[in-house]
């Protein structure tokens, strides 16, 4: 088969790799050098933990497995086992970590509650005061800026992959077929449209009004901590976030133990991972009403900068860069991802949302099955 793949972000890359690895020609074509969206301005977190059970839970799970067998191909990803620790202070926060520990897939995703002394053992960089943390085993990292090039290299090895940059797909031309703003066409077995949040234009014109809204959020990367931070970092605010930790203990904390104010008004929560140069990857927001803000708003930045070195007990580094960026989340948000045909042999597939980063192997796996690749 020859697959035609829309859009370099991860879902795209992702789908590109399955093609290939099926032994499939696939053409990738990506409007830009490079990806620039949400693919490239996200934690680079393989995020099990807080994932819905069931499906979502089973995805994450399934994706996880794919992106350490990529990363042990493909180094230039920068995957490490690395866990996460999700510190809490007081008895509300330490009964949703506990009611986490007891669900019946708490095993799968590796949970454990830690006692301060064991989560420092750990991660020795948390010097900082709380009384218990959450432990996700089954969470990791990868390296968003480095992962979609790495990849694409090791495609480009093949021999299968061609890869068109600086060509953006204008309109579909019959059956498995686009034309880009050159005029030229691509023809196909099958083509994947993965335009990430480009909900406009030719998603617009091809499929319509989709189930699928658009999630503005900040965040920002600091100079190098100076020591290792051993696993990823949550907060509190994290269980208020993430739908595995819905139970009656969550309903006590949020009536009992309200969000900071700048958290709530930026629907906020922390969430931390070093990158290999030794910065620290911080975050974040969440904006829903449109139209976007086009800058980026200090508050959110002090208070994350108070939570980290509560957890630190000093100060974090200097903050090198800061950013937003806008993904794609499906309105259904228990819906992993919006896989949708618009013509004969084109699909759509966007909308995971936060999940990007995390299932983009799973989702990619299960397209090429669904299509017969």
């Amino acid at each position: 088969m020859k697959v035609i793949v829309v859009g370099a972000g991860v879902v795209g890359t992702m789908h590109a790799w399955q093609a290939a690895e099926r032994g499939h020609e696939v053409v990738h074509i990506e409007r830009e050098a490079e990806a620039r969206g949400a693919s490239v301005r996200n934690f680079g977190q393989i995020w099990v933990s807080g994932r819905a059970g069931g499906v979502e839970l089973d995805t994450a799970l399934r994706a996880r497995e794919l992106w350490e067998a990529i990363g042990a191909r493909v180094p230039g990803i920068g995957f490490r086992a690395t866990g996460s620790l999700t510190p809490v202070r007081g008895a509300l926060e330490h009964a949703v970590a506990e009611a986490a520990v007891s669900r019946a897939d708490g095993g799968a995703r590796g949970y454990r509650l830690l006692t301060a002394a064991e989560a420092r053992a750990a991660n020795p960089a948390l010097r900082g005061t709380f009384d218990a943390a959450l432990w996700c085993g089954r969470d990791a990292a990868v390296e968003p800026r480095a992962a979609q090039l790495a990849l694409r290299q090791a495609l480009l090895s093949s021999g299968r992959y061609t890869f068109v940059p600086h060509r953006e797909v204008r309109d579909v031309v019959g059956e498995n077929a686009v034309r880009d703003d050159h005029g030229d066409v691509h023809t196909g077995d099958a083509v994947v449209l993965c335009t990430g949040a480009s909900l406009t234009g030719l998603v617009r014109e091809v499929a319509g009004e989709v189930p699928v809204r658009r999630v503005r959020l900040q965040m920002m990367q600091t100079d190098p901590l100076g020591e290792p931070l051993t696993t990823s970092v949550a907060d509190a605010d994290s269980f208020r976030y993430y739908p595995a930790y819905r139970s009656p203990a969550l309903d006590a904390l949020n009536a009992g133990q309200p969000q900071d104010p700048t958290a709530a008004a930026h629907r906020m929560q922390l969430l931390m991972v070093q990158r290999l140069d030794g910065g620290l990857t911080i975050g974040d927001t969440h904006e829903y009403e449109q139209p976007f803000a086009f800058d980026t708003l200090e508050d959110p930045y002090e208070h994350l900068a108070r939570v980290v070195q509560s957890f630190l007990g000093r100060p974090p580094p200097r903050i090198r860069r800061r950013w937003a960026g806008v993904y794609a989340q499906c309105t259904d948000t228990s819906r992993v991802v919006h896989r949708q045909q618009v013509r004969d042999g084109i699909w759509l597939v966007t909308g995971p949302g936060g999940r990007g980063m995390t299932c983009s192997p799973a989702i990619a796996e299960a397209t090429a099955t669904e299509l017969g690749w």
